[in-house]
């Protein structure tokens, strides 16, 4: 039996990382994407490999949408030489930078920089990796919290979230007529390098989230990934055009 196979991007490190990897402990080819972190992207394929699946990592800047034909091709190409196929099952629109700067203060820059990598970019690749995508497959993307509560500092970065999470529902619709099953995970607040790492290295930060979380804690990538995987599942195929928020219960 064929295993599935996801293309996962930004999964160098973080969230992304995690969920490649939990995808290939339950038997999921990946292709993870990375920017610049070669060496980690490598990484993340062996340990992938050692988990008993085919892996390989490419190189794409998601804020560059005019570089998306060239990956398809890639992707294309790769899916023939190292799959002996023609199509992947599951896409994750995973990669991501935050920005966190007031909206007083927020620059054109920052906004379109934002757009280019959140909205534009969703849109786009997704686009071009239509054709490459199995009838019957699932594409996944990945928004916040922030998209139902407000934390300041966010605004621009929470726009184009909440602009994805109206896309993931236009795309469930029109896709439908392939089976292509459409849903949002949008994260609560998580250890990470995310964003410079505050979550993570702010102490009074850390601890006012978990006093704002019903779980009474901060969120970590392990929380994240398993979400991912599960709704990839052939146990969560019915669910379709959904927002699944994983925040422990922030701001209840």
């Amino acid at each position: 039996m064929t295993n599935k196979l996801a293309i996962i991007t930004g999964a160098s490190r973080g969230l992304g990382k995690n969920a490649a990897l939990k995808l290939a402990s339950q038997g999921v080819d990946i292709i993870i994407t990375y920017r610049s972190q070669k060496a980690e992207a490598d990484a993340v394929v062996a340990q992938a490999k050692a988990l008993g699946v085919q892996a390989a990592a490419v190189q794409l800047d998601v804020a560059e949408s005019k570089s998306f034909g060239d990956f398809a091709a890639k992707v294309e190409v790769l899916l023939e030489d190292q799959w002996q196929r023609k199509e992947f099952d599951f896409l994750v629109n995973n990669a991501g930078i935050g920005i966190n700067v007031p909206f007083a203060e927020t620059s054109e820059e920052q906004f379109d920089q934002l757009m280019n990598i959140h909205l534009k970019g969703t849109f786009f690749l997704t686009q071009k990796l239509l054709p490459l995508m199995a009838d019957g497959g699932r594409i996944l993307n990945i928004s916040t919290g922030l998209t139902r509560f407000s934390f300041p500092g966010y605004s621009a970065y929470a726009a184009m979230k909440g602009a994805v999470e109206v896309l993931s529902k236009y795309l469930a619709k029109e896709l439908g007529s392939r089976g292509i099953a459409v849903n949002v995970v949008a994260p609560g607040a998580i250890e990470t390098d995310f964003g410079g790492g505050r979550v993570r290295d702010n102490e009074e930060l850390n601890q006012h989230i978990a006093s704002i979380t019903a779980l009474g804690r901060v969120g970590l990538p392990d929380d994240i990934g398993g979400v991912i995987a599960s709704l990839l599942s052939e146990d969560n195929r019915w669910v379709n055009a959904q927002r699944i928020e994983a925040s422990g219960g922030m701001f209840l």
